[in-house]
């Protein structure tokens, strides 16, 4: 290095002033500036009308996507104060819309409780927005501010008109800057949807409208629930069979509420959201361990009271407990304590004794008054428990005969010689003679190959010790190396990417869905993780003259026949791909394993609940919510290309 050519002095220290650090970072403020980050501005405004309902001041809400993508959101709320702010010497509208961290949640006296703890949503929005106009209806005057180049007000807060002295509340309309938000502007409405319904849920008695003003045909739907978490944990099961009425339980204590709804159905599933100030705690928290430890003592100790364990069988544990289990916990504490940036959990240590105290007390009292529901749960996590020592037993068994061994495996298995895990690609193939090909069109250095028989066991309808019995599930265990269930370690890893690779057609769609299942329901981290794929092997093989083309699809096919010329199309001959065994090792290197040249879908789950009620409907038991998915989903799976 030639430090005479190195020139650091104060001149290098850049100040970012009011919004300008938003704008240049707004990573750091709204996680992305994909889609989601687009769609996190709309709860940065919403969630303040929502802390007025928390506080009792607000009881509807109206979203309304506008024609130009704007979007409005009002409330009737108390409505931003419009004074003079004493520091800043300008109105406390145009203060919260332009200065980092100014809001009415620190010092405890505008909010008890609350979701954006910060202080920044607001003067966020309007940092990455082309233009926000504010209205406050307050005092029987309308208050009106509008925002532009990057939320530079336009001109002071003003009276523009007089309303009723009854009509109280703030109306926020912004327009997302497409500079910053460079992916996409345009706002999904199911995206909202979704939270707007949960958030009804989490604050009964709120009414939420969603409006979409886009298009020809207008949308508007609205969300109120009074039963708050009991109608929530109904919605969750709507596609499972109950074994019970929801059960309700609420109760504060030293300023913190605790909610809990739950009920059990007939499947080996659990399901468990936990909330903080509405906020989604994906990663829990003191307020959900205190629950489950309150729901595992009293289970415990209910069974052994009414015999339902004997003398000298073992406990039930927190896996028994909650088999089949959907359960909602909420918690709205006056000053939660978030671990990690993403607020994913919940850190007061002082919120797990009281959310075990005023869950478990609750729940015992519903239990000894409703002895047939308390029949049915004792039942259920006896059984669990039962199947979970049949399923160590299965696991010891396989691993004595060998099962689980990974040297048994390797006249199936056709691993790669690699030894570093991040440059290993695991392929699991359909059938035998699909193995052949990828075998040989394969990079041996990197790439290994497991086929598997077909369409394996549907998991989400088999317990654990039915699971290890197949020999294509523990094929796939063994190949991975991670283990399942409890003995489940991520960092055993062998392959840095899975992708599933089965034929262009329906029975190798079903072969894909169950594959994603098992994988969805026991080794959720690797799709979490971004560790699955699967891969795109092309459905045509389009050939004329010396010119051979592949395509993945019939919009594919139909896209490169047109663009041809109309002297050739009539030499065209069309070969559908009956499988990836028909396929010559050289073509299916060139068009699905070749790292230069495949194509690869990579498995997300940008929304858990969502996922899960999806392989809960397709996969399930119940047959009438899969046949009401496909017939109103019909039309688009028939269009749809993967």
């Amino acid at each position: 290095m030639n430090k005479e050519t190195q020139h650091y002095n104060e001149n290098d220290i850049q100040v970012l002033e009011g919004l300008e650090a938003v704008r240049r970072r707004p990573g750091m403020y709204i996680g992305t500036t994909s889609s989601r980050g687009l769609h996190h501005l709309v709860w940065e405004i919403v969630d303040n009308a929502i802390d007025e309902a928390l506080a009792g001041y607000c009881d509807d809400i109206e979203i309304i996507i506008n024609e130009d993508n704007s979007v409005t959101i009002k409330d009737d709320g108390r409505g931003i104060p419009t004074g003079i702010h004493h520091k800043t010497g300008i109105s406390t509208v145009e203060t919260v819309y332009t200065i980092l961290h100014a809001g009415g949640k620190f010092g405890g006296g505008g909010y008890k409780v609350s979701g954006g703890l910060h202080g920044v949503g607001a003067s966020v929005v309007n940092a990455l927005s082309s233009w926000v106009e504010v209205t406050v209806y307050q005092d029987e005057k309308v208050y009106f501010i509008r925002f532009e180049n990057g939320g530079k007000s336009v001109e002071p807060l003003k009276v523009i008109d007089k309303c009723s002295k009854e009509r109280t509340g703030t109306m926020v309309t912004f327009k997302p800057d497409p500079e910053i938000f460079k992916e996409t502007t345009v706002f999904d409405y199911d995206i909202l949807k979704t939270r707007v319904r949960e958030l009804a849920f989490l604050n009964k008695g709120l009414r939420i409208i969603l409006c979409d003003d886009r298009g020809i045909e207008k949308k508007k739907e609205e969300f109120l629930y009074n039963g708050g978490l009991k109608e929530y944990v109904h919605y969750l099961n709507r596609n499972y069979t109950p074994l019970h009425d929801e059960i309700y339980i609420e109760g504060i204590r030293d300023n913190i509420t605790i909610e809990v709804a739950l009920q059990y159905n007939d499947t080996y599933n659990n399901l468990t959201l936990s909330f903080v100030n509405n906020i989604n705690t994906g990663d829990g928290g003191t307020h959900e361990e205190g629950v489950r430890s309150a729901l595992t003592r009293i289970i415990n100790n209910y069974a052994r009271e009414y015999k339902f364990l004997k003398e000298n069988d073992e406990s039930l544990t927190g896996d028994d407990v909650r088999e089949g289990l959907t359960i909602v916990v909420s918690c709205k504490h006056p000053d939660p304590q978030f671990e990690g940036q993403t607020k994913g959990r919940l850190g007061n240590g002082e919120v797990r004794k009281v959310a075990s105290d005023i869950f478990g007390e609750g729940f015992e009292r519903s239990l000894m008054e409703n002895p047939d529901v308390a029949k049915k749960i004792m039942e259920k996590a006896i059984q669990a428990a039962r199947a979970r020592i049949a399923a160590k037993k299965a696991r010891e068994l396989s691993r004595t005969r060998g099962g689980l061994d990974l040297t048994n495996q390797w006249g199936k298995l056709a691993d790669c010689s690699s030894k570093n895990p991040l440059e290993r690609e695991l392929f699991i193939v359909e059938g035998d003679s699909a193995m052949g090909s990828a075998k040989l069109g394969r990079n041996p250095q990197t790439q290994a190959i497991l086929p598997i028989k077909g369409k394996i066991l549907n998991v989400e309808k088999s317990r654990l010790d039915k699971i290890l019995s197949n020999e294509e599930i523990r094929s796939i265990i063994t190949a991975l190396g991670t283990s399942i269930g409890d003995e489940f370690d991520i960092n055993k890893l062998r392959y840095n990417k899975i992708i599933l690779m089965t034929d262009a057609d329906v029975d190798g769609s079903h072969i894909r869905t169950l594959l994603l299942t098992l994988l969805y329901r026991f080794f959720r981290p690797l799709i979490e993780e971004g560790h699955v794929y699967a891969a795109q092997p092309p459905l045509y093989k389009i050939s004329h003259g010396k010119t051979t083309k592949y395509v993945l699809n019939d919009r594919e096919k139909e896209e490169y026949i047109n663009s041809l010329p109309e002297e050739v199309r009539s030499k065209v001959n069309i070969n559908r791909q009956k499988g990836l065994g028909e396929m010559d090792a050289i073509d299916l290197r060139n068009t699905t394993m070749d790292i230069e040249q495949r194509i690869l879908l990579k498995i997300n789950i940008e929304d858990a609940i969502l996922a899960d009620e999806m392989f809960t409907i397709l996969m399930g038991e119940e047959v009438a919510p899969r046949r009401k998915f496909i017939e109103e989903n019909a039309l688009s799976v028939r269009n749809l290309d993967i």
